[in-house]
């Protein structure tokens, strides 16, 4: 089963295609604030790589949050626009619990962290269990380093940028009875292989998203606030519509035959030449 996922909840932009547990591409970047710029190229990157097409994936899977507003809104509305297209179902994996899937069968409890606004952190609570199964302990919170401190109660795993950033207070708050470890760096960012490999399993399940989906943001912004009075129209809804047009714009090219495609170029090169 094939299928292409995102991850955007971060600075740190990560897309891959996926053969079920087999990475056929990827590519990850430090994309702050760029989120909207070079997420389509880094996915076209990836079809040119693997010589895919939309038409070949079984699926899409993205990260759904908490994070970035902005860059929840890209991920989402760009798979969105796929979806739009190609029919293709999609899933939504939480970032917190994609990100404990960097460390698949850890016999730890299991405690990412990511950096969220004003000092706060998001966190959640995840074990794997005797049967690779992944269970959720405690759901996605926010609140500060002392509050995620006080919440540690038994040994735990520790990963993600919330921690390298509030590692000192967090330590502050952890009873001395409690063991933290942190997880090794290779783990420590959001990866689209984690999001990939959590969304075959639901869509395995059947677990599609449904018409409505929207960002898990945990906390409201001012801006949803503000967008909820004015009844505009939501951003996510306005990137998908973009990328649906371009997704079927690209589609339909790739179905044009060569010899229509080289005939629309002399008579536009006949056009420049006579002044027209």
């Amino acid at each position: 089963m094939k299928v292409l996922a995102v991850e955007t909840a971060t600075s740190w932009q990560s897309v891959a295609i996926l053969d079920g547990s087999r990475v056929l591409a990827r590519h990850d970047q430090d994309a702050a604030g760029s989120h909207a710029k070079l997420l389509l190229p880094t996915i076209d990157r990836l079809f040119r790589e693997t010589g895919l097409t939309v038409k070949q994936l079984d699926g899409l899977a993205v990260s759904i949050g908490p994070g970035s507003f902005t860059g929840l809104r890209v991920g989402l509305a760009t798979l969105l626009g796929f979806r739009t297209v190609s029919q293709l179902p999609l899933v939504v994996v939480p970032t917190l619990e994609g990100m404990a899937w960097n460390l698949k069968g850890a016999s730890t409890l299991l405690c990412p962290i990511l950096n969220s606004r004003r000092g706060e952190l998001y966190w959640a609570l995840f074990r794997w269990t005797g049967d690779d199964r992944l269970e959720r302990v405690a759901s996605e919170q926010v609140g500060t380093p002392v509050m995620l401190g006080n919440s540690l109660t038994e040994s735990v795993l520790v990963l993600g940028e919330g921690w390298t950033v509030e590692e000192s207070a967090i330590r502050a708050s952890i009873s001395p009875s409690v063991t933290v470890t942190k997880a090794p760096d290779s783990s420590q960012k959001p990866s689209a292989v984690s999001i990939g490999l959590a969304g075959l399993e639901r869509l395995r399940r059947g677990e599609h998203a449904g018409i409505g989906i929207s960002p898990l943001y945990v906390q409201r912004t001012a801006a949803e606030l503000k967008y909820e009075e004015s009844g505009g129209i939501s951003p996510v809804v306005l990137r998908q519509e973009r990328v649906a047009r371009k997704v079927k714009a690209r589609m339909a090219a790739a179905r044009t035959p060569m010899a229509q495609v080289q005939a629309n170029r002399r008579r536009a090169t006949g056009r420049t030449r006579d002044g027209a």
